[in-house]
Parts: structure tokens; sequence; C-alpha cells
């Protein structure tokens, strides 16, 4: 066998993929294909990963922290202030989660409400000085390892990972603010 056999494996490098269901792809779309299933692979497990580090940092950071207000309090941190209905358009989520989430933070002294100065009704959400102090604790110690763990790596792979992540997180924006207004 060749590889351009039904049936045939295609081979990227870190996955295998049976052909068989794409037998009238010429070979170099078995690769194409063979290296899109290689990325959804790994960007699950990546998920998966973050999901339960996520977990761990909102621990780290507070004992009585959800998982998922971690994100939200990270978001307030890096974009803040924000409205709600903003948090609400940047994090997917719907109103209900980011109002749970945002009463959780708040009664733990991690997030300050305030009134928004352009609109009465509604509120600014932002980072308490607390919150920021104890994220920042957090991220400096996350990016210390980061740099333990990736210390064989070339500054330069370094940098292009994160450009390639913050393109598809770009993608990833653009999709879901298509969807919301479709």
């Amino acid at each position: 066998m060749n590889g351009n056999e039904p049936g045939a494996l295609i081979v990227v490098p870190g996955v295998t993929v049976d052909s068989a269901p794409r037998e009238s792809l010429d070979s170099a779309a078995q690769v194409s294909h063979a290296a899109y299933v290689a990325l959804e692979r790994e960007i699950a497990l990546l998920l998966r990963r973050s999901r339960a580090i996520q977990g761990r940092l909102a621990g780290e950071l507070h004992a009585d922290l959800d998982g998922a207000a971690y994100g939200l309090l990270v978001l307030l941190d890096d974009a803040g202030p924000l409205r709600a209905s903003d948090v609400v358009t940047r994090l997917g989520l719907d109103k209900s989660t980011v109002s749970r989430q945002v009463a959780s933070l708040v009664a733990l002294g991690l997030v300050d409400r305030t009134p928004d100065p352009d609109d009465g009704r509604a509120q600014v959400l932002s980072t308490s000085p607390e919150g920021h102090r104890r994220l920042s604790r957090l991220r400096d110690a996350r990016r210390q390892r980061w740099e333990a763990d990736l210390s064989d790596w070339a500054t330069s792979d370094v940098a292009t990972l994160g450009q390639l992540l913050g393109r598809l997180n770009r993608l990833g924006e653009a999709r879901e603010a298509e969807d919301a207004s479709s």
C-alpha cells in the first residue's frame, strides 16, 4: 500500500486517521483531512484540560469561587470595566448565568459593580483591587509554570503558538458575533 488506496492509514505527525470514509479524496485532500482531525483532537484535549485547570485555579484564587466564574473574572481583569450585557456577548453565555456568576464574584469581594455613567439603569463591572491582586498572583505563577514547561522551546516557537492561538480565538469571536446577529 502506498497510502492512496481506500482504507489506507494517513499519517500526520501525532495522529493517524483511517481514510476509509474519505476514499474519494485524493492524497493531498486526505492529508488535509487528517490535519483537521488532528487539530480537532488536540483542541478537544486542550479544552478538557482547560476546564479542569480552570476549576483548580478558581479554588486557588478563592476557596468559594466556582470554576465557571473564573473565566468571567479573567475577562473583567483583561478587558474591563464592562457592562453585564458586554460580558454576555463576549463569553457567549446567557444572561442568567452571567448574573449568577457576577453575584458570586461580588459577594466574594472579587468584582465591583458601579452605576454606568452613560446609562443609570445599567451597571459596570470591574475587578476589585483584591480580585486583581489575587488573579495577578495566580497568573504570574501560571506564566512561570509555562516558562518552565516550555523552557526547551525556541522563543520564536512560543511566540508563534501565541499568535496562532490568538488568530484562532479571533476567528471564534467573529463566528460567535456572526451567530449572535443572525
